[in-house]
């Protein structure tokens, strides 16, 4: 791993706390449903609120989506795990308390590796324990007031803690994309920012390089990559503006404001302590036979990281290419197919991770969204394969599927004319015609300036519409010019 890279001289350290809502039908101690958009208070039962007289009950799935994470993280499941009550209250916790996990998380330790450009990074994790989220405060729409949904409260969570392992904001958005990539694939989590399925939460400090930790202030609630970022760089600067001014940081909880770019102080923040945890009274220990984990492990899909082994393995790819095309289940699945019905698993690669992938990010949809099938990329890379067209002709072609220009590759060569020129006595032609009319960039080429010569070829490829194969041009312009 290179050195960190210092901003005014310097390191920033960054930990993430991780929110991701499970895929349980019910709540994590009561069969009020989860489901989104729920009129207000519609599913918030007594147990959600503590009423007298009712008793948690354990929802055995939030228990199994646990599992599920540990086992695709590397971590080790505690056969034995405790609830606690953390207390603290905010109007949308009525009941004073959040049950969670302190002392004996359910899962431990861990590491998820992504690639940061084409270096590979890994982040260590502490711990994912499951919890209750809360419920939701409202100031929007109530004039000087507050309202609270209680829709939330309850909902089960698995909080996904790192170690301050990250060194800057892209290197903290690397990871939660793969951490995002991670659980979705799983399926313990949908992954919905928007709907608060995927909320982050950012610890950023700031210190001299070879200096113990500094002072830390939590980022709360992130939940948009583009936010998480700029959030995160706004925090450094301010951070270390405040430093240089002679001002120490006060540790704290903040929030980011995307409409001003900036952070600003919700409260000071809590440590452990804060929270008096002790051991929730109503809940017994949570044991995981070895039986239940090996069961769960023969459940689980093909983990991403195994995946891109594979595609390492068995169709030569760079480990960079293997990593991109396993983003989500559907890339793979077309990667694959492509792969096998091309026998041209690199080139494959190649028109996924850029003409598709560009066009995809153009137009914010998925690859189950593609316009153009596997199947078809798959017959384009066959006639790119065989000599029928150039890279630049394949390019058109494929445009044209993509707009959903009617007519499948070869009818679509053949109507736009678009067939590689195998004739050399034409080609021949074409290059006398383009020497004879670009005299000064002749003259350059032969004062020993290759820009020239680059310049000829594309005028070869202009007047051919792309057509002339670029290898044989550059054999027979050299031949033409001497060289």
């Amino acid at each position: 791993m290179t050195a960190p890279k210092l901003i005014q001289g310097y390191e920033v350290v960054i930990g993430f706390e991780t929110h991701a809502q499970l895929r349980t039908q019910s709540k994590i101690f009561s069969r009020a449903a989860t489901a989104f958009g729920a009129e207000p208070n519609t599913q918030a039962c007594a147990v959600d609120l503590a009423l007298p007289g009712t008793l948690p009950v354990m929802n055995r799935e939030a228990v199994q989506c646990a599992i599920k994470l540990g086992l695709a993280l590397g971590s080790r499941i505690a056969p034995r795990s405790v609830f606690a009550r953390k207390n603290y209250f905010y109007p949308d916790l009525p009941k004073g308390y959040q049950i969670s996990q302190f002392e004996i998380p359910v899962v431990q330790g861990g590491e998820v590796s992504f690639f940061l450009g084409d270096e590979k990074r890994t982040v260590r994790l502490v711990r994912a324990h499951l919890e209750e989220d809360a419920g939701k405060s409202l100031h929007e729409d109530f004039h000087g007031q507050s309202g609270i949904d209680l829709n939330r409260a309850g909902t089960p969570l698995l909080e996904i803690v790192t170690e301050p392992d990250m060194r800057s904001s892209a290197e903290a958005v690397a990871y939660a994309k793969e951490l995002h990539k991670i659980v979705t694939w799983i399926g313990v989590c949908d992954g919905n920012m928007q709907e608060g399925s995927f909320r982050c939460d950012a610890n950023v400090s700031v210190r001299k390089p070879g200096q113990s930790l500094g002072t830390r202030r939590e980022i709360k609630n992130l939940n948009s990559f583009k936010f998480m970022q700029q959030a995160i760089d706004y925090e450094i600067r301010w951070q270390i503006e405040e430093i240089e001014d002679g001002r120490a940081i006060q540790q704290a909880t903040v929030l980011f404001d995307p409409d001003t770019g900036e952070t600003r102080a919700m409260r000071t923040k809590e440590d452990s302590a804060d929270y008096r945890y002790f051991p929730d009274p109503d809940l017994p220990p949570l044991c995981i036979s070895e039986q239940w984990i090996e069961e769960t492990r023969g459940l689980m899909p093909e983990l991403p990281r195994k995946m891109a082994e594979r595609l390492v393995t068995d169709h030569g790819l760079p480990e960079y290419d293997a990593t991109t095309l396993t983003q989500s289940p559907a890339m793979a699945a077309y990667f694959e197919a492509a792969a096998r019905a091309s026998g041209a698993p690199k080139l494959a690669s190649n028109w996924i991770m850029g003409e598709v992938s560009k066009r995809l990010n153009a137009e914010e949809i998925g690859i189950d969204a593609a316009k153009v099938p596997a199947a078809q990329l798959a017959r384009l890379i066959g006639r790119v394969q065989d000599g029928t067209l150039s890279n630049a002709a394949a390019r058109q072609v494929f445009d044209a599927l993509w707009s959903g220009e009617s007519g499948d590759v070869d009818a679509l060569i053949e109507a736009k004319g678009l067939r590689q020129m195998n004739d050399t006595g034409a080609l021949e032609k074409i290059i006398d015609e383009v020497i004879a009319a670009n005299p000064g960039n002749v003259e350059q080429f032969k004062a020993g300036k290759d820009k020239a010569f680059n310049a000829l070829v594309g005028q070869v490829m202009k007047a051919s519409q792309g057509t002339a194969n670029p290898a044989q041009v550059n054999a027979l312009l050299r031949a033409r010019l001497g060289a």
